[in-house]
């Protein structure tokens, strides 16, 4: 039985890829590594319980000797890594939390894939390692395009990309770096822009958005980036990096004003804020290297949009519980959280 290590799947693009591949791979064996960190949720993942292929631990992905005895155990053919600490913000105030999870974790992964020999190791990123674009439409980011992180956060990833690539140089462990664009869509934490202001509009809140609100990003739905992974996990050529982007570039005013229209609020419910230190103008992506590879993103913004407004429209419990701490509650209980 082919046996995959997922670490981070109790966060938001790591538990949707877990959903997608128990749904795509029934025979495989799904093992699923998180810390349970603030933004850690395991109630996505109730319904798993009762499949004899799926399987969690609790477990620092910077602790080595967890780590290494979870690997010399459970023998993983492939490995996916979506740990992260990934909220900018918070990078700005700790960025130590960022270098401990995203750099210092990543090597321990790395080195414990290469003990037992894994057949593959994909390392998740993130495009904001690229820096900034100039509002230049004929710019976008490839794999070429030298890494400029700007922020603590990007900072950390790019780091790791680093080590995951020299241990393919070095080592010659078969590792592939996918570098994404902004994600939205199902069980993604309230923090974040899309989430967050779509809860709030709900409520009847103020939505923040930084500066003037022209910053773009291309916006990427979970389920495209989750079906490029699974590609380049079983087709990507060894060493590579592979882009992934969804051809949505569009200014967060203007992601928030489609989400105020389509729920039937007015524009007024909008608060600008105190721009973000060192906030990126423009995130682009040209994903042509991975789309020669066989994929193409389904959802375009209109449609994806639409269908995560109406998500969070039929699951208010989840992000109720979420919002309130509750969500804690569920998994404290089993795994003795303190």
């Amino acid at each position: 039985m082919t046996k995959i290590l997922i670490t981070g799947g109790a966060g938001f693009i790591g538990g949707n890829f877990i959903h997608f591949m128990m749904k795509k791979y029934p025979a495989y064996k799904i093992h699923n590594l998180d810390l349970l960190t603030y933004a850690g949720d395991l109630t996505k993942h109730h319904q798993l319980y009762s499949y004899p292929n799926y399987s969690f631990t609790q477990l620092d992905i910077a602790d080595r000797k967890a780590i290494n005895e979870l690997f010399y155990k459970e023998q993983f053919d492939f490995v996916v890594h979506f740990a992260a600490e990934s909220h900018v913000d918070r990078s700005i105030l700790d960025p130590g939390i960022f270098v401990h999870t995203n750099v210092l974790g990543t090597q321990v992964l790395l080195d414990a894939a290469k003990a037992i020999g894994v057949r593959k190791f994909v390392h998740i990123s993130t495009d904001e390692v690229y820096g900034d674009l100039p509002f230049r439409p004929e710019l976008y980011f490839t794999e070429e395009t030298p890494l400029q992180p700007n922020s603590p956060y990007s900072a950390s990833k790019a780091s790791s990309d680093l080590l995951v690539r020299a241990y393919y140089e070095t080592y010659g462990l078969p590792i592939n770096i996918t570098r994404c664009s902004n994600n939205y869509g199902p069980y993604h934490f309230p923090e974040k822009l899309i989430p967050m202001a779509i809860t709030r509009v709900m409520k009847g809140q103020k939505v923040p958005v930084y500066g003037t609100g022209q910053n773009i990003r291309d916006w990427l739905h979970v389920y495209d980036h989750c079906a490029a992974v699974d590609l380049v996990l079983h087709n990507g050529a060894d060493g590579e990096v592979y882009n992934i982007g969804g051809h949505n570039e569009h200014a967060n005013l203007e992601v928030v004003k489609t989400i105020i229209k389509t729920l039937g609020r007015d524009y007024d419910l909008i608060q600008f804020v105190e721009d973000r230190l060192g906030h990126d103008k423009r995130y682009a992506i040209d994903p042509s290297k991975i789309e020669a590879l066989g994929w193409k993103p389904v959802h375009s913004f209109e449609s994806g949009i639409a269908e995560t407004i109406q998500w969070y429209q039929e699951n208010q419990r989840w992000w109720q519980q979420i919002l309130s701490g509750e969500y804690r509650q569920y998994f404290e209980k089993q795994y003795s959280i303190e």
